[in-house]
């Protein structure tokens, strides 16, 4: 029987997609490869995910089956709307909590796979999985979805939480108002940090601060990035600057893993904006486009039409409905709701006004596609990670809208440290972006000597992401050197 990895993704397709494309690098170097899926009670599988699942037939998979009581259960840990991120982030189920319920399926199936598994890798959400793996003496490794910034941050904010005493970091946001300083990190505001992290009594927050402290127990962190983009975090983890007082286990930057990259797309069915988009001059539309669970209130939605309208310039935007007021359609995590009604949603006369220069999409697009074609020249984003590594592999500058969980920090990076975007202020205040804000920023971008640069910056990037990809480049040989630790010849 073959050398197996196993590799156990939190939930929800953002964290699924990059498992997937580590579960590839692992099968091209003669291991077999199990993916585990988790479906919590009452939350059914999304579309994105099941194609994923049949688009991979040489990956095996295999559902854990929570404990049919766990129903119940379910229904007792959904936290409220500021358990995650405050306002602009859904209520969702405790990931930590339904997954931990699934430790039990998972020691039973381990124990069935032994003795061919080689290695488990678990998302950071299955954390509390070390002791599973522990229990049966089988290596335990943890895959960092995100980037090197976002677990350098995520590593040192147990030691920086321990140093404010008694306080929140929302007390420091009301007090001196200096920055926050992370080693490998640049100066950051405490409110860039997840709203949950501004409330040291959070439940959320403490269930996360708690999975922080266990990563190190690892015997090695993957992470989804590449030395060049984020050398200074990089250095920073490696160098042990993020725990202090406790070794940090070895740091593996694996990526940029992004979904379909320099793959040929053979249907014969394209999306229509894919078309759209073979009529449009090169570099020439702005794309927006906020994630599986980015979504806008009508207010601020007509801010954004008004303002691409008054900018000028060509674009291509997925509208997705407002978010309920139960979150059901951000729990779905999925393009599975009703379409929005356009006519509704916007200003009046809106489409027909930049029928010529735009195009709406209702609630989704083939985003890598998209970035990755010739007439695309910027990408107005949340800043999940899975979109900024996808914006970086095809050259294209980031307006950055960062919503919820680690997306602030990954803005941060973005704009003070790479420069490969700017931010769309007002994101974060209490009232919509302003149409003034939109029309500028999409005009600066598109325009200016200063987007200019910042598309032959993106250009860099997107050569060196294919360059620590390729044989003897940095990400390639890191994952070499995480395969030497496997016994037989899966590092040949």
């Amino acid at each position: 029987m073959r050398d197996t990895v196993v590799l156990h993704p939190g939930l929800g397709v953002g964290h699924l997609v990059p498992t997937l494309e580590l579960a590839r690098l692992f099968l091209r170097r003669g291991l077999a490869v199990t993916v585990l899926l988790v479906e919590p009670p009452g939350t059914p599988t999304p579309a994105a995910a099941r194609a994923a699942v049949a688009n991979n037939p040489s990956i095996h998979f295999h559902t854990l089956p929570l404990p049919a009581t766990d129903a119940a259960a379910a229904a007792a840990e959904e936290v409220e709307a500021n358990g995650v991120d405050g306002k602009s982030s859904p209520p969702a189920r405790d990931p930590f909590a339904v997954l931990h319920r699934a430790n039990a399926p998972l020691r039973d199936y381990l124990r069935s796979a032994l003795p061919s598994v080689r290695a488990l890798v678990l998302d950071m959400f299955c954390v509390d999985a070390l002791d599973v793996a522990a229990g049966l003496g089988v290596p335990a490794y943890l895959f960092y979805t995100s980037g090197a910034t976002s677990l350098a941050v995520s590593l040192h904010l147990p030691h920086a939480q321990a140093a404010l005493g008694a306080r929140s970091f929302g007390d420091v946001v009301v007090g001196d108002g200096a920055p926050l300083r992370f080693p490998g990190v640049p100066p950051f505001r405490p409110t860039e940090l997840p709203t949950a992290a501004l409330d040291r009594d959070n439940a959320l927050y403490r269930k996360f601060l708690r999975a922080f402290e266990r990563i190190p127990e690892s015997r090695g962190i993957l992470v989804n990035t590449f030395e060049w983009l984020e050398a200074t975090a990089v250095a920073a983890l490696r160098d042990g600057a993020c725990v202090p007082g406790r070794p940090t286990p070895p740091v593996y930057c694996v990526g940029p893993l992004v979904s379909g990259a320099g793959e040929v797309n053979n249907s014969d069915k394209r999306h229509a904006c894919l078309e759209w988009l073979d009529a449009q001059p090169e570099k020439s539309v702005v794309f927006l486009c906020f994630g599986s669970m980015g979504s806008f209130p009508k207010k601020q939605l007509e801010a954004i039409a008004i303002g691409l309208e008054a900018s000028g310039q060509r674009f291509l935007w997925v509208v997705r409905n407002p978010r309920r007021d139960d979150g059901a359609s951000l729990v779905a995590n999925d393009h599975q709701q009703p379409e929005p009604d356009l006519d509704e949603l916007l200003p009046e006369g809106f489409l027909e006004r930049t029928g010529g220069r735009g195009l709406v999409v209702k609630s989704w697009a083939p985003q890598a596609e998209v970035l990755r074609h010739g007439a695309t020249g910027a990408f107005v984003t949340h800043c999940g990670w899975n979109s900024t590594l996808e914006g970086v592999t095809a050259g294209v500058p980031l307006l950055c809208w960062p919503l919820y969980a680690e997306q602030r920090v990954n803005k941060v990076f973005i704009v003070e440290e790479a420069r490969l975007g700017v931010e769309m202020a007002g994101y974060d205040g209490e009232t919509a972006v302003a149409v003034e804000e939109v029309e500028s920023k999409v005009r600066w971008v598109m325009g200016s000597e200063g987007g200019r640069a910042l598309r032959e910056r993106a250009e860099v990037a997107k050569e060196k992401a294919m360059e620590a990809l390729e044989q003897g480049g940095t990400s390639h040989n890191d994952l070499l050197e995480f395969l030497r630790g496997f016994d037989g010849d899966a590092s040949h």
